[in-house]
C-alpha cells in the first residue's frame, strides 16, 4: 500500500505534462494554430518527457528519470571541463539549474540540454510558416531552424539561437 502511495506521489508532477502533450497532440492534428514568440524555450526534462512518452506511450518511471538526470548532469560537467570559461559564466548555473535554452545561447549548449532536434531546416519557406506573423523580425536573423516536441521551433543565425517561436499552446505566462 506504501508503496503504491509513493509512486502515485511520484507521478503527479508528470501528470501535468502528459495532459498537455495528449491536448497538443489532439490540438496539432486539427492544424497549426496560434505561435507566440518567446526568450526562452523549452527545458530539458520537458523535452525529455515528450520524447519519452512518444516513444514508450508512458511516463517515464522514477528510476528512468534519475538515470536520465544523471546522465544529463554527466554530460554539462563534461562540456564544462571542455569548456572552463562557461564553467565560471553566470550562464553556467543556466545550464545546471534552470536547465532552459534561452536566446542567445549556442547551438552546442542548444543540443546538450534538448539533444538532437527532431528536424533541423534552412528553408526559408518551411521557417516562414512555422514563424507565421513574427516572421518579419525573426526573418532579418533566421538562417536555420529546429523544431522539437511540443511545437518547439529554435532558430538560429550561424551558431547563435536568436528566436523561439511555440505553436499550438496556451499563453505563455
Amino acid at each position: 500500500m506504501l508503496a503504491a502511495m509513493r509512486s502515485v506521489q511520484l507521478a503527479r508532477p508528470w501528470l501535468w505534462l502528459l495532459g498537455l502533450l495528449t491536448a497538443g497532440a489532439l490540438s496539432g492534428c486539427a492544424s497549426v494554430g496560434e505561435v507566440q514568440r518567446a526568450t526562452q524555450g523549452p527545458t530539458a526534462d520537458g523535452v525529455w518527457v515528450a520524447r519519452f512518452v512518444q516513444g514508450y506511450g508512458r511516463l517515464p518511471t522514477f528510476d528512468e528519470q534519475v538515470a536520465w538526470k544523471e546522465g544529463l548532469e554527466s554530460r554539462i560537467q563534461a562540456y564544462f571541463s571542455r569548456r572552463p570559461e562557461i564553467a565560471t559564466s553566470p550562464r553556467a548555473s543556466q545550464l545546471r539549474f534552470q536547465r532552459r535554452v534561452m536566446v542567445g545561447m549556442q547551438k552546442d549548449e542548444v543540443a546538450l540540454l534538448l539533444e538532437q532536434p527532431d528536424r533541423v531546416t534552412s528553408d526559408e519557406a518551411a521557417m516562414r510558416a512555422a514563424a507565421g506573423r513574427f516572421w518579419e523580425p525573426i526573418g532579418r536573423h533566421a538562417k536555420e531552424m529546429w523544431t522539437y516536441p511540443s511545437g518547439w521551433r529554435l532558430y538560429f543565425d550561424g551558431d547563435r539561437l536568436v528566436d523561439v517561436i511555440v505553436a499550438d499552446r496556451s499563453p505563455l505566462e
